[in-house]
């Protein structure tokens, strides 16, 4: 979705859920056994006691996989072999996602990424096998039990030691908005995106405000250094703001086509929350704020946006992708449900992770309920705010539950990255070496 490292790939539940929200604890779901309490995906007392928080090693804690208990559904991927909810098991889903990430692997990019990461053990090459191999594993498991039985016998964990230093990742949610826009501007289609500047490596810094660029308004960019970049026009005062937090939206046009627009650059400034701003105002309560409750707040009070909007002082431009689907930062498209974006100062760039975490799903009436899953993802994307080794964006896809979804998505869980166990080098055979 999105090239270089500020990028602006969340929900606007991202910075207000980080300041302004009590997690929703991960034991409502609770186990028969008190063994399979969440403490169980805590990272031991024994491996933290002896690491230094401030060196990279320390930010991925290498332990065992970790053994299911009995009954504890939530400790396998499921969906990958039936489905969810009388829908189609999506292991081609999964498939797809790790066949991009093997693209990038291979490219002059992921060689210098790595070349740059500091995680010990954690290599470009190892990384590579360890996806190859856990394509061949998933290719011909018929089921999660024996996917994971394969993968306690054959893989390491590396767990992300969190915001605590036990293991408590904060998981939202992000998406590809869906809306209606026209290629030209008429007296309903008003409020521009805009294409990058070619000179904006040359703009003197700090760069010019939100406000200064498309006024309080957003109908003021023609006047000054956005005249001539506009590339599409929207209804709605906030529809383009949105497309900028999400950095991406897929575009149903006037003219009856449909097209894609992803994230090509943005101004040297970081993005400021408006839920966050309105609960400092006390328009909102300050616990519980989540997307439906922000948008339902500027449906009733549509001249606040004005307001609001230029208080985040950041800004971010696009380019058509002419269909092509949202992608992440390793230049890949992104696959609903099996793309993660973290920070890739600390986390490795394509690699197989593990998530646990609370997740919304639509059931049968369209009511969102919440379930502890687990599900292998590939990380393949970051985000402005997404910023140390406790947060992580998960990809849900596009469109309007999509996006329900996203707005709703905040709840602590685990990130866990799946490498294959070294083999000592004296223990190679003579055809390994």
């Amino acid at each position: 979705m999105r090239k270089i490292v500020p990028f602006l790939t969340l929900n606007l539940t991202v910075v207000i859920s980080i300041l302004l929200l009590r997690m929703p604890s991960l034991g409502y779901q609770e186990p028969s056994s008190p063994e399979c309490q969440v403490q169980k995906w805590d990272i031991p007392v024994s491996l933290t006691s002896t690491s230094n928080q401030k060196t990279p090693s320390a930010i991925l804690i290498q332990r065992l996989p970790i053994t299911c208990c009995q009954n504890d559904t939530s400790c396998l991927d499921e969906v990958l072999y039936q489905g969810e909810k009388g829908q189609l098991p999506n292991k081609k889903s999964l498939l797809t996602a790790i066949n991009r990430s093997l693209q990038y692997l291979q490219t002059t990019n992921a060689d210098a990424a790595y070349k740059k990461y500091q995680s010990q053990g954690i290599t470009r090459d190892r990384v590579l096998k360890s996806l190859q191999r856990f394509r061949q594993l998933l290719i011909n498991t018929n089921s999660a039990a024996e996917l994971h039985t394969a993968i306690e016998r054959e893989f390491v964990f590396y767990q992300s030691i969190g915001h605590d230093r036990k293991g408590s990742v904060l998981f939202t949610a992000y998406y590809e908005p869906l809306y209606v826009a026209s290629r030209v501007p008429t007296a309903e289609y008003r409020y521009p995106i805009y294409k990058l500047p070619a000179n904006l490596g040359s703009w003197s810094k700090p760069h010019p405000t939100r406000l200064e660029l498309e006024g309080a308004d957003g109908l003021q960019g023609a006047k000054g250094k956005l005249r001539g970049l506009e590339l599409f026009w929207f209804r709605d005062r906030l529809e383009p703001y949105l497309a900028q937090i999400q950095g991406s939206a897929r575009l149903q046009l006037t003219d009856g086509t449909q097209t894609t627009v992803g994230y090509a650059g943005n101004t040297a400034y970081n993005y400021r929350s408006m839920g966050r701003e309105l609960a400092n105002d006390g328009k909102l309560p300050l616990e519980g704020i989540t997307m439906p409750i922000i948008l339902d707040y500027f449906h009733k009070y549509p001249q606040e946006l004005n307001v609001y909007i230029p208080r985040d002082r950041s800004f971010v431009f696009f380019q058509e992708n002419k269909g092509a689907p949202a992608q992440g930062s390793i230049n890949q498209p992104l696959t609903a449900e099996r793309s993660i974006a973290t920070d890739k100062s600390l986390m490795p760039p394509g690699a197989l992770a593990l998530i646990r975490a609370d997740i919304p799903f639509a059931d049968a009436t369209g009511k969102l309920e919440h379930r502890i899953v687990s599900r292998y993802v590939l990380d393949q994307d970051a985000g402005g705010a997404i910023k140390g080794p406790g947060r992580v964006d998960y990809f849900l896809g596009t469109g309007k539950l999509a996006g329900d979804r996203a707005g709703v998505t905040v709840s602590n869980g685990q990130l866990f990255y799946l490498l294959l166990k070294e083999v000592p080098k004296n223990k190679l055979s003579n055809a390994e070496k």
